[in-house]
């Protein structure tokens, strides 16, 4: 098992050949060029510039590159880290790109270690922070129908591990999460505007106002109606 003791930020490709280890500290990895195949006991994804990835210490893993790449990666010791951390398959957005600039950069500039410190420390405080892809598509529709199989594909996580993971991430099913998410809602549009239920019950995904009613009912101990007259 590979272990350091000392930030690490390079520039470095790979070959065909399906390479399986484990390493004693973090690894974030942006391909630049080209894409990676990674696969562990949970995940089976292919890795390409528009994403990034977080590989947490003592993590079985295979990967392999199938193409003409090139990948920035960030080889963290545990002390940098904020305890316990999970693998994490991010999209590079505005946020990312701007780190994996900044981290490109580092690359080139050898002498002054102070400043990839300051920056790992932000990155890695990230991962607390930071919605995981299933989750932030949970926030975005959580007024539609949501099946399990659609997120644990955007974690390209296998269905039967993805409930398990999620609730060792959330702390609730998600199912309960969605729900929760729903009442919140539903709360803010009944205190907040003068909407009908019809329009309320629709609004946070249900198909008629009765039932948006029942299942209020049931989870505040009080009817919407008299809820908002609280």
């Amino acid at each position: 098992m590979e272990l350091v003791d000392q930030l690490l930020c390079e520039k470095r490709t790979y070959n065909k050949k399906f390479h399986s280890h484990k390493h004693g500290f973090g690894q974030f990895l942006f391909p630049l060029v080209g894409s990676l195949d990674i696969q562990t006991k949970r995940q089976e994804l292919k890795l390409t510039p528009d994403h990034c990835f977080y590989l947490p210490p003592w993590f079985d893993h295979q990967y392999r590159s199938v193409d003409r790449n090139e990948f920035l990666i960030l080889d963290i010791p545990v002390h940098y880290l904020p305890g316990e951390t999970d693998s994490m398959y991010m999209t590079l957005d505005e946020q990312w790109s701007s780190i994996r600039y900044l981290l490109l950069e580092e690359t080139s500039n050898t002498e002054n270690r102070a400043s990839l410190m300051s920056l790992t420390r932000y990155v890695t405080s990230k991962l607390q922070h930071s919605y995981s892809p299933s989750i932030e598509y949970i926030h975005n529709h959580f007024r539609e129908p949501i099946r399990l199989e659609t997120l644990a594909e955007l974690e390209h996580y296998h269905p039967a591990y993805y409930s398990a993971w999620f609730k060792k991430k959330t702390g609730r099913n998600p199912k309960a999460y969605i729900s929760e998410l729903r009442l919140n809602e539903a709360e803010h549009l009944l205190l907040s505007t003068g909407w009908t239920m019809s329009r309320i019950s629709e609004e946070v995904g249900f198909e008629n106002s009765s039932s948006f009613t029942r299942w209020f009912s049931r989870r505040k101990g009080i009817s919407p109606q008299a809820f908002r007259h609280l």
